[in-house]
């Protein structure tokens, strides 16, 4: 609840305020439910400083969605973050054998686009004026990955 409490973490979600504890608990009970989710956390040193999930796994096309927070402020821009990315896309691939691996992106979050398109994401497309925050309607960027590109470029 903290990291999706602060103005800094939540400008690049696609929410306009803090999650409540009834949101986050029905979440998780939700979550709990799902087979088509895994939700895995970050570590450095044993503490626990974001989170990384695989979400709408759908085993028929192979295909699914990533998330990423790195909740902790002082862990941003150390490279822990794309090094979980690393780790899930190689997991998706190898291991739960998917083919594509996407994810949306809102269009000021420079830091994050730049860090996908290292890993070998493409940009796919834009959802026009898709959210609205902060007074504005804010594009969204859809990126992917397919797993042949993951063994060819950059990430492998």
């Amino acid at each position: 609840m903290k990291w999706f409490s602060d103005p800094q973490i939540i400008r690049f979600l696609g929410r306009d305020a803090p999650v409540t504890l009834a949101e986050e608990e029905r979440w998780f009970r939700d979550y709990e439910r799902r087979t088509d989710e895994q939700i895995f956390a970050i570590e450095v040193e044993g503490q626990h400083v974001g989170n990384l999930g695989l979400h709408k796994i759908d085993r028929v096309h192979r295909k699914a969605e990533v998330g990423i927070v790195i909740g902790e402020p002082s862990f941003w821009s150390h490279g822990y973050g794309t090094e979980a990315m690393r780790v899930v896309l190689r997991y998706g691939f190898d291991v739960l054998g998917l083919n594509k691996i996407s994810l949306d992106v809102l269009e000021y979050n420079t830091r994050a686009l730049r860090t996908y398109e290292r890993l070998g994401f493409q940009r796919e497309g834009v959802h026009r004026e898709d959210i609205y925050k902060d007074g504005r309607f804010v594009n969204v960027m859809r990126m992917s990955i397919l797993a042949r590109e993951l063994r060819e470029g950059p990430a492998a």
